[in-house]
């Protein structure tokens, strides 16, 4: 009856099964037939993989009962003796199943159970004669069927375009992701640390709102049914976290996710985490030390030190760290000099000698800060900061007053990659208001 109902699922439309699948399904209703439920109840586990290894010295000697869980990575032995290899958050143990320890039940579920199943397991510690640290099996537990394989190439799926949109395929076969989650929650608990330890007040702001601001980027739009009015997703927090300044708080932040319309690749998301700080009565100097010093402790979260490797490069980000004015970025790149241009033909002569294309209303800064864009940046690998950014890229920050071109702003970068920004706030409202008029006509 059994194979009749599953095969009826197949051709009736039900989701389409290869023989794999086929074969899953068949052993699902085998494990029901032998007494037992193939997606589990509550499992009292009281170690994981890592604390097995930890102690396995300890827990070998005093013939330890360990009770864990996890997912079958590896299964292979036929016979009266086979091993499997267990998966849970931690990393990977052997487990070694033999018959004549196992009851008959459980020996006869053994041989449905599948890579991908979750089992929870209970036994001893010992170590195999090639070395390996194992758990031999004393009794065990189906805790969920996987009725779909794993991915063909489980031990390796590095299709990127799979992994990101199948993240949990990405995490279930790809350990080391999986660490970098658990290096992202220890960095998430470093900043807040460091903003807390610092006097700084965490705030939450509006994520829909009347009017978006606060960065240039196009919103995602939606409908407040309630008021019948247009919405918009949050680009940033900005202009809500400065009325919060302006409500008598000194220093605040918040850790958000902000929403953008735009493109898409692997450096970009429209929804993304940022986060936004403001400090009452301080600088860009501040800001600046503000960053080396979250940086430094995200770094001791995840590694233990300031240096690491990424992508086959060692990085340290101990502060301080070296600065660049953006033209003189451009000039040690490229060997241009834009502090030298008096006119928008001086920029645009530079421009063209690069190669680097701008528009017909584009100014002086809008002019170097591509030529930064395309000869500058992917070249900033090391920690730092460039600073002096032009007004015309700039409309928050105040003015330098030794150069009326460029702004009190710095952005951070690491790898190639902008990692922060900020700026002396502009807080002169006549100053303001001229600028956000500038914006307008530059739009129109």
């Amino acid at each position: 009856m059994a194979e009749n109902n599953q095969n009826k699922n197949v051709q009736t439309g039900g989701p389409k099964l290869n023989d794999q699948m086929i074969v899953r399904r068949e052993k699902l209703d085998k494990i029901r037939a032998l007494g037992v439920e193939p997606y589990g109840e509550k499992f009292e586990w009281d170690h994981h993989a890592a604390d097995i290894r930890a102690n396995a010295e300890e827990l070998e000697k005093n013939e330890t009962t360990v009770r864990i869980a996890g997912r079958i990575m590896i299964r292979r032995g036929a016979g009266k003796a086979a091993f499997a290899v267990l998966r849970d958050q931690t990393g990977d143990i052997q487990l070694y199943f033999r018959k004549d320890v196992l009851s008959e039940k459980e020996w006869d579920l053994w041989k449905l159970v599948d890579m991908g199943d979750i089992l929870g397991i209970e036994g001893v510690v010992f170590t195999t004669h090639t070395g390996e640290l194992t758990v031999r099996v004393h009794h065990f537990t189906m805790l969920s069927k996987s009725l779909r394989p794993l991915p063909e190439k489980w031990h390796g799926l590095t299709d990127k375009e799979q992994r990101y949109r199948q993240r949990y395929l990405d995490l279930m076969v790809n350990p080391e992701v999986r660490t970098t989650f658990v290096k992202r929650a220890a960095m998430m608990a470093a900043i807040r640390k460091w903003y807390t330890d610092h006097g700084f007040l965490e705030v939450e702001t509006p994520v829909l709102q009347p009017l978006y601001g606060g960065a240039n980027a196009k919103p995602f739009t939606t409908h407040f049914n309630a008021l019948d009015m247009t919405m918009y997703l949050r680009i940033a927090p900005e202009l809500y976290l400065k009325r919060l300044l302006v409500g008598g708080y000194e220093r605040i932040f918040e850790i958000t996710r902000n929403f953008r319309n735009e493109g898409m690749d692997t450096r970009h998301n429209p929804e993304f985490t940022a986060i936004e700080t403001y400090q009452a009565y301080g600088d860009i100097e501040d800001v600046i030390k503000q960053t080396e010093e979250i940086v430094e402790a995200c770094a001791l979260a995840s590694y233990g030190t300031t240096k690491f490797t990424y992508e086959g490069t060692e990085i340290d980000v101990k502060g301080p760290w070296p600065r660049l004015t953006m033209a003189g970025a451009v000039k040690k790149y490229t060997g241009e000099d834009f502090d030298a241009c008096e006119t928008i033909e001086d920029a645009r002569k530079i421009a063209d000698k690069l190669h680097v294309e701008y528009g017909e209303f584009d100014g002086f800064g809008k002019i170097l800060s591509a030529c930064f864009d395309e000869y500058v940046e992917a070249k900033l690998i090391q920690p730092v900061h460039i600073t002096e950014h032009p007004i015309e890229v700039s409309p928050l920050s105040k003015l330098d007053p030794k150069d009326p071109r460029y702004t009190i702003r710095f952005e951070s970068y690491i790898y190639g990659r902008e990692l922060a920004n900020g700026f002396s706030e502009l807080n002169d409202p006549i100053d303001q208001r001229k600028r956000f008029e500038m914006q307008v006509e530059e739009r129109a």
